[in-house]
């Protein structure tokens, strides 16, 4: 059987996608790559400086796209709300496809610009209300796509609903975990009530194992450990697999036929290899905890969820 891969994206042609953290990394594989087979593309990206030198090597390398940059820092709700609010005149009434791709991993204690822990304030939240504020587009475009990027890593710990800050202690790689885990949550739930509304609308969740990009030297790097940062560098070539074979479940979940509600797709072996559906803590399909986590985050973010 042959290896999913780039050539079997179907034409994207007339379709539009909005892809976060796609300056670098995964994110910008899947959103040239989705470009590359003719979706009008929007690279989301907190740097404006990267998001604009990724913006000319996407079309140095796809001379024909369809894309643009707009600023979107996940870890500031007035940012996600001006964000969604500009994305009012792009494509119409349509969005075919939110990859919700974005993160942030291991980093020393620090908050975002609304007080939440930031991992899980960038990594869940932020996408939470992205996802919400953009429905009514999603709602609207038959046969729409929300994929979340999660990780293996979201084994290290379910979250924890009486403490979702984190502010009875904090291991950065527990939280990672959490908010992990906070993203299969989030796409368990969606499915169900998407599927409760009689809607379309696919949510499915990817991750892409051990992917060769700068995402784990983020956290190192900020507190000025060089010795460690050499270490993450020599694990990521060693181990790693190339972004664009980290990119793949991320685009198989978002482009493939079929793609089934709550699915979880990743490399075979969880660290690299084929696109299969992937390992899933049994924690992050419980109905109860996901609603739960669902109420929490509309609370914490002001946004709520319309499916009419």
């Amino acid at each position: 059987m042959t290896r999913w891969n780039t050539s079997h994206i179907p034409d994207q042609t007339g379709r539009s996608a909005v892809v976060t953290g796609a300056n670098s990394g995964i994110g910008y594989i899947t959103a040239r790559e989705l470009a590359r087979r003719g979706a009008r593309t929007v690279l989301a990206c907190r740097n404006e400086a990267r998001g604009h030198a990724a913006l000319a090597r996407l079309r140095s390398e796809v001379p024909a796209a369809r894309a643009e940059f707009r600023r979107l820092d996940l870890a500031d709700l007035k940012s996600v709300r001006a964000f969604a609010a500009g994305l009012d005149d792009f494509d119409g009434e349509r969005l075919d496809l939110l990859v919700n791709n974005a993160g942030v991993m291991a980093l020393p204690h620090r908050r975002t610009a609304d007080g939440f822990e930031m991992q899980f304030g960038t990594n869940h939240l932020g996408h939470f209300a992205l996802t919400g504020l953009l429905l009514p587009k999603l709602l609207g475009t038959p046969g729409a796509r929300v994929v979340t990027v999660s990780s293996g890593l979201h084994a290290l710990g379910n979250v924890r609903l009486d403490d979702l800050n984190s502010e009875h202690g904090y291991h950065r790689w527990i939280a990672y975990g959490r908010s992990k885990s906070a993203n299969l949550l989030f796409v368990h739930e969606l499915a169900r009530r998407l599927a409760e509304a009689g809607s379309q609308v696919v949510a499915a969740a990817a991750h892409p194992g051990y992917a060769d990009t700068n995402l784990q030297s983020a956290g190192v790097r900020m507190e000025g450990r060089t010795g460690a940062e050499r270490a993450v560098a020599l694990a990521n070539r060693v181990i790693g697999q190339p972004a664009e074979s980290g990119a793949l479940p991320t685009l198989c979940a978002a482009t493939a036929p079929h793609m089934k509600p709550d699915a979880f797709i990743g490399p075979r072996n969880g660290l690299r290899g084929a696109t299969a559906p992937s390992f899933r803590a049994p924690w992050t399909r419980n109905d109860e905890t996901s609603a739960r986590l669902w109420e929490a985050s509309e609370e914490l973010t002001g946004v709520r969820y319309d499916f009419s």
